[in-house]
């Protein structure tokens, strides 16, 4: 694949002041899915990311914990990289702001800032914000606290240096309404227009002597670095920037940066105080900026305060970590907040994840094996309904690129799901089971297993960027690798006559909510009677995984009667099922249930049960089973069979 040149992605560095939770973790899991599939497509990806260890919270929180801020900020920067590693995350570089390099070049770019006159000594009056460590004038409060956080603020005064972030103003006004796509979604550039820039911007402090913990600046040491100048400029250290214009090759290489991806929160520096610092060190401005949005729990933001907090190492202990990537990236929408709930998190996991992927691979190369001793061949027996299959496998890659390139990233993980939607229903269409019965059909059978295959490969390799474990353990379990991105719209990923693995693994093993709300209460504890009872009911009566609406001709292709069961015996290769001969009213069905933990073969024997008489034979443990009885669960996981209220006759029509 041909190179097409460098592509610089950063998320916002993280701030190190404790574990980040699947809020925080978010950005990092949805910036690698970029960085991926960037790479994916033949660019030359440098992806940063990193931890802001800066600032009077710090020093505050240190001095709690009766530790130095450096001690402090390197616990919380391990556990930060721990979790960033933990979601198989392939940033190239961590930068930390307490890196030597780093303080050294904010403190040259404070210094050349200061004698081109862009910086300037001065005292600031205001009300002070201590978790944003931002000033505010009275009227931008609002109701008296803080308009980021809705936080106390406290009155302050002392000398800093500012920066004359008015002198810019007009030049950055004029930038954003000459590049629409610099600031993302457009919401947040006509808030950054309307709220912010055309007001007038006041002045900028860029040093505070109230608290030690930051870089001194080097002219006037009792002054440390305000946290945004030191901050931000990470972007451009962290690749080889020098003040002095000594720069590393990368700079050279990789400056402008192609994305910024920042939570929506954070976009006021990123779109302000960003542009106009490079504005005036005469450095390019970055491509875009893109403001996600949260991904909350419940109806709410994740805080501590709250008790809502969930963590990534949490979610992957229960779930693993390719279905909490799969979350992330596919419950949060463009530009609205994304939100978390047990319930949605199971849905996701067994319908998505367990069934329409994991189920569709794993019988795939069960059949394969089943029918033709695992070997794959396409023998070119085609059918209308390939093409059809075809018709949305091959136009995937142009869909998901389409998507990936305005940062619908949701939208481009949906359109690979439904890669893999169409190939079950491929499935249903051919009835690969039944061509499996009639040797004259082998060859048509094995066309069908071969577009399978290729079409599972092809939806694998798109897969790589979101779920990179999962679509590698797809591709060795069909015997092969990922293809080369600018050949995912044609025929042929997966090499007719490869043998597939004789052993299928279970990607992802079904969950029953009500275990996963178990495990939740002992982790969450309700903390008051309130909460306890909420949680009894909940556990009471637990959300239900509904299916697709079908239509009522889909539902009349079903024939539910009633049946007596004439005789059961337990099937001898199993541990699990018996096998009854239910009389159905004009026949005698022999149907094998994995039901004998349960039920005795005597007890079944007389019973009046529901059953499904025209599914097609298949065969278990050996034994056909040419039907299926209709069981439902207890509150205990127990399964109980479905009979009729009264004593119909055998053969009686459901309806």
């Amino acid at each position: 694949m041909a190179d097409k040149g460098p592509y610089y992605i950063t998320t916002a560095i993280a701030y190190a002041s404790g574990k980040p939770h699947i809020g925080n973790t978010y950005e990092i899991v949805l910036a690698d899915a970029i960085a991926r599939f960037k790479r994916q497509q033949g660019y030359d990806v440098f992806f940063q990311t990193g931890t802001d260890e800066h600032g009077i919270k710090i020093e505050e929180k240190a001095k709690a914990e009766g530790i130095s801020p450096k001690q402090f900020v390197d616990n919380a920067y391990n556990e930060i990289r721990k979790i960033w590693d933990l979601m198989n995350t392939s940033y190239d570089k961590f930068i930390r702001t307490t890196d030597d390099y780093h303080e050294k070049q904010v403190q040259k770019i404070f210094k050349k800032l200061y004698d081109q006159g862009d910086i300037y000594k001065g005292s600031y009056e205001g009300m002070y914000c201590t978790p944003c460590e931002s000033f505010w004038t009275p009227s931008q409060l609002v109701d008296g606290k803080c308009p980021d956080c809705g936080r106390p603020v406290q009155p302050a005064s002392e000398e800093a240096y500012f920066f004359k972030m008015s002198k810019y103003a007009p030049k950055l006004i004029q930038y954003i309404e000459d590049h629409p796509e610099f600031i993302q979604p457009p919401a947040r550039k006509n808030e950054m227009i309307n709220n912010f820039l055309k007001p007038g911007l006041q002045d900028l402090c860029v040093s505070r002597t109230s608290f030690t913990w930051g870089i001194p600046v080097t002219f006037d040491e009792k002054h440390v670095v305000y946290v945004w100048l030191d901050a931000l400029v990470n972007y451009i250290t962290g690749i080889g920037y020098d003040a002095e214009g000594n720069y590393e090759e990368l700079y050279k290489s990789h400056w402008p940066a192609d994305l910024h991806l920042i939570g929506k929160d954070i976009v006021r520096f990123h779109t302000i105080y960003w542009p106009i610092f490079l504005m005036a060190l005469d450095e390019p401005l970055p491509k875009q900026v893109f403001g996600h949005p949260w991904l909350l729990v419940g109806d709410g933001k994740m805080s501590k305060s709250k008790g809502n907090t969930i963590y990534a190492d949490t979610l992957v202990d229960m779930f693993g970590i390719d279905a909490v990537r799969y979350y992330m990236i596919h419950e949060m929408p463009f530009d609205n907040d994304g939100v978390f709930t047990w319930d949605t998190m199971v849905e996701r996991f067994n319908s998505d994840l367990a069934n329409t992927l994991g189920n569709l691979v794993k019988r795939t190369i069960s059949m394969g094996n089943q029918y033709l001793g695992g070997v794959i061949e396409d023998k070119g027996v085609k059918e209308p309904v390939d093409d059809d299959l075809y018709e949305t496998v091959l136009q995937t890659k142009a869909k998901v690129e389409d998507k990936m390139s305005t940062l619908h990233v949701a939208d481009a993980i949906t359109d690979i799901f439904d890669l893999f939607k169409r190939c079950n229903k491929y499935i249903d269409e051919t009835t690969p089971w039944i061509l499996g019965k009639e040797e004259d059909k082998k060859d048509r059978l094995s066309t069908v297993l071969y577009n399978l295959c290729d079409s599972i490969v092809i939806g694998a390799t798109l897969l790589i960027p979101y779920l990179p474990d999962t679509a590698k353990a797809i591709l060795d379990q069909m015997r092969t690798e990922a293809k080369e991105f600018d050949l995912l719209d044609r025929r042929g990923a997966f090499v007719s006559g490869t043998k597939v693995t004789e052993e299928p693994e279970t990607l992802f093993e079904r969950k029953k909510l009500e275990d996963v709300l178990k495990e939740v209460e002992k982790l969450y504890p309700p903390k008051n009677e309130e909460e306890s009872k909420g949680a009894e009911e909940a556990q009471a009566s637990p959300a239900i995984e509904h299916k697709a609406q079908i239509s009522i001709d889909e539902f009349d292709k079903l024939e539910l009667r009633i049946g007596i069961v004439k005789a059961c015996e337990a099937v001898e290769k199993s541990k699990k099922l018996l096998c009854s001969q239910v009389d159905v009213g004009d026949k005698t069905l022999q149907i094998v249930s994995g039901i004998r933990k349960y039920y005795t073969p005597e007890e079944m024997v007389g019973k009046r049960v529901l059953v499904i008489t025209n599914l097609a034979p298949a065969k278990l443990a050996g034994v056909e089973s040419q039907g299926m009885l209709l069981c439902t669960e207890d509150k205990d996981g127990n399964y109980v069979l479905m009979t009729p209220e009264k004593d119909v006759p055998a053969g009686a029509e459901v309806c």
